[in-house]
């Protein structure tokens, strides 16, 4: 199993990314503890020249870690085949006890990459360099959650047999499943698609409010509008959304979307969703820094692009759903 070129990638990828993270550890504790712009001294010279060395490093790391997710994925529904009673990627992270909190983790690790790259961003503009210390600092706070990610990576492929016998997504995602799962999957229609745009509509005002206005409390509005619009659509998908895409009331597994009898549709669906996510939560990260003198100006035409992105991205997401289920033969309200 280890062999697959999509696991060695993955493994790969992860063990670079983490070496790279612990060699910069030391430089971040550094830049924490002396980094002073007031000051011309030898040191301070050297902390800034190789800031850009350890910043552009970083910045690949955590971009690499973002395409991991969207890999991880394809290659779980890819890797299907290989086990009796796989039928999709659930199958697939179903083999062990570490698959699923490995695609937990890698969800988690790629909005914590977005964050950074969106304060590394601002940073870069600003000549003062105001948010080195922020950035360095949660730098050796994403290193852990790095390094768990890494490590069940690790245990899930390692663990991987292909004797093994495994469930199939509608075990999962029906009324006997895990408990959040059974709850999302079984939520009746109507509450479902008024939750779903209703979160949707607020998200979408949200980010093109704070687009606008530029103020502080709108950037924290779209931060917040745009988490609960993220498990809204989630909820959707699992409710209502599958059902109509693939024509039957009962199936309601989210990973079915996204393979090729179904057009890859998923990925039309899941793509704008993280990535609208993204935006509208670093709009929001970037609110407690506006007040910093350099940043004044550059706080508030960052976090309101992002916004506007956002805004775009959940208005795209909304357009393709309702476009998948308009074109259904499914009827589930009548």
């Amino acid at each position: 199993m280890l062999f697959q070129p999509a696991i060695i990638a993955l493994l790969l990828a992860g063990a670079v990314s983490l070496l790279v993270l612990v060699a910069a550890a030391p430089f971040a504790l550094q830049v924490i503890r002396r980094w002073d712009m007031q000051s011309g001294s030898e040191l301070q010279l050297v902390l800034e020249r190789r800031t850009y060395l350890f910043s552009t490093l970083t910045a690949f790391v955590f971009v690499t870690q973002i395409g991991a997710l969207l890999l991880t994925v394809f290659n779980a529904d890819k890797m299907a085949v290989m086990f009796v009673g796989a039928m999709c990627a659930v199958g697939t992270l179903n083999a062990n006890a570490w698959g699923f909190a490995m695609l937990y983790a890698q969800i988690a690790v790629f909005f914590l990459a977005a964050v950074w790259l969106t304060l590394n961003q601002v940073d870069n503009q600003a000549p003062d360099y105001p948010l080195v210390r922020v950035k360095y600092a949660l730098l050796l706070l994403l290193l852990p959650a790095l390094a768990a990610t890494f490590a069940l990576q690790l245990k899930y492929f390692m663990n991987l047999r292909a004797d093994v016998i495994t469930s199939c997504c509608g075990s999962l995602f029906s009324e006997q499943g895990p408990a959040l799962a059974s709850e999302a999957s079984g939520m009746e229609a109507k509450p479902a698609i008024l939750l779903f745009y209703g979160a949707l509509g607020v998200a979408v005002f949200a980010n093109a409010l704070h687009a606008g206005l530029r103020q502080r409390w709108s950037g924290i509005l779209a931060a917040l509008a745009s988490t609960a619009a993220f498990v809204a659509a989630i909820v959707g998908i699992l409710s209502f959304i599958s059902l109509f895409v693939y024509e039957h009331p009962h199936h309601h597994c989210p990973f079915c979307l996204l393979k090729p009898e179904y057009g890859y549709q998923g990925y039309l669906l899941y793509v704008p969703l993280f990535v609208s996510t993204a935006a509208g939560l670093g709009a929001g990260v970037l609110q407690p820094f506006a007040g910093v003198g350099s940043l004044k100006v550059l706080v508030p035409r960052a976090s309101g692009r992002l916004a506007g992105a956002a805004a775009l991205g959940f208005t795209l997401f909304a357009a393709v759903a309702t476009f998948m289920v308009l074109k259904s033969n499914l009827i589930l309200l009548s």
